[in-house]
């Protein structure tokens, strides 16, 4: 209602009909695209396969995010407005309404044209390849048999709705030729339950990785019944860490990996609450400890638990502008590499994307992280 009233009510559309029909009508069409967000949301839990519905479910996500760009321009707009306003009162001045009416109208086509172009570029940006982000991390004590071990971290990739199999199977390529000792699948793997997305997660099995090829849970799988993706990801020759971990041995040197259910997940499943302490419980003696816990907020029982290095995604860097520039305020790391005492964590900004096909300003990524001695 309010982006409505906000776009369509200044303009005087012109038009051989009357300007108060066009504006009518114009409220009435975006009125409609926008009621395809919450109809897709609904609707994409049942009719995940349907041909027909493929068409709304497209339309309904890049309308998602175009909306939310012009609702953020109107907002920003509106708020230079009222200062402007609140300015001309306290100087006792008299308001020029046609120069506002001018100014409204004119921010009013930049906020669509901007919106559109944001659009059309993060679309281009969510639909092409992740970029390969190579990271350093430098570990105290490293042993020199790990100098240089490299781990290739895959995660949100979200096969579903408009994230299919040859999506998937480009990005296991993409990891495999990197060829590292060790893969990590950070969580929010899927979008949907096994038996409509069984086709699409099969490429997960041709990830390969001398050291194994290991899988925590992200929120997202427990929307889509996480037991069930725990065992088809077992399945495919994964290894899940739900509070668990394992041992790599490399000439001498120990390198303990271990991961945690996602930080939220007691809220669907109480037998999952995430708990990084557990996933180290029992461990043998080791030169290095790595945690997978989908969501940044890990860290701090991480870092208790006595961890060197956590790999986490979620976050999506925000996933397109303007929203990266915030994220940093509803996690404690929003993407890349960061510190928290002892331990370190690296936050991948998604390897796919959720909701609207849009990446503007946010490239997914492929990581592949080295451990080097400090």
């Amino acid at each position: 209602w309010y982006v409505s009233r906000r776009i369509f009510r200044p303009w005087a559309l012109p038009g051989p009909t009357p300007s108060d029909r066009r504006q009518r009508l114009a409220r009435v069409a975006f009125w409609l695209a926008w009621a395809l967000v919450p109809l897709t949301m609904l609707l994409g839990r049942s009719l995940t396969r349907a041909p027909w519905f493929a068409p709304i479910r497209w339309a309904g996500f890049v309308h998602m995010g175009l909306f939310f760009l012009v609702f953020c321009g109107v907002f920003v707009r509106d708020l230079g407005f009222a200062g402007a306003k609140l300015a001309t009162r306290l100087s006792r001045g008299d308001p020029d309404l046609g120069r506002r009416a001018f100014l409204t109208r004119t921010t009013n086509a930049g906020i669509l044209g901007g919106a559109g172009v944001l659009t059309a570029w993060g679309f281009v940006e969510a639909r092409a390849l992740p970029t390969v982000v190579e990271v350093d991390v430098p570990i105290t004590g490293l042993p020199p048999a790990l100098d240089g071990y490299r781990i290739a971290q895959l995660s949100d990739i979200h096969v579903g709705p408009t994230i299919r199999g040859a999506y998937l199977a480009a990005c296991v390529r993409m990891a495999n030729e990197l060829e590292p000792d060790l893969i990590a699948v950070t969580g929010d793997l899927v979008d949907g339950y096994v038996d409509d997305l069984r086709d699409d997660v099969a490429p997960l099995g041709e990830l390969a990785a001398p050291d194994g090829v290991y899988f925590c849970t992200g929120n997202h799988e427990y929307y889509w019944d996480a037991e069930a993706w725990v065992a088809e990801v077992e399945r495919l020759g994964l290894t899940a860490l739900c509070n668990a971990h394992r041992l790599v041995e490399r000439e001498g040197a120990k390198l303990l990996v271990a991961g945690c259910t996602d930080y939220r997940a007691d809220r669907l499943l109480p037998a999952h609450a995430s708990d990084p302490a557990k996933a180290k419980e029992g461990a043998p003696a080791h030169d290095v400890s790595l945690l997978l816990a989908h969501q940044p907020r890990s860290l701090e029982a991480a870092a208790a638990a006595g961890f060197d290095l956590q790999l986490s995604g979620h976050t999506h860097g925000g996933q397109f502008f303007p929203v990266n520039l915030f994220i940093g305020l509803a996690q404690p790391v929003g993407a890349g590499l960061a510190k928290r005492g002892d331990l370190w964590g690296y936050v991948n900004r998604g390897t796919g994307y959720w909701g609207p096909p849009q990446r503007a300003g946010v490239p997914s990524e492929i990581t592949l992280l080295r451990l080097v001695r400090a």
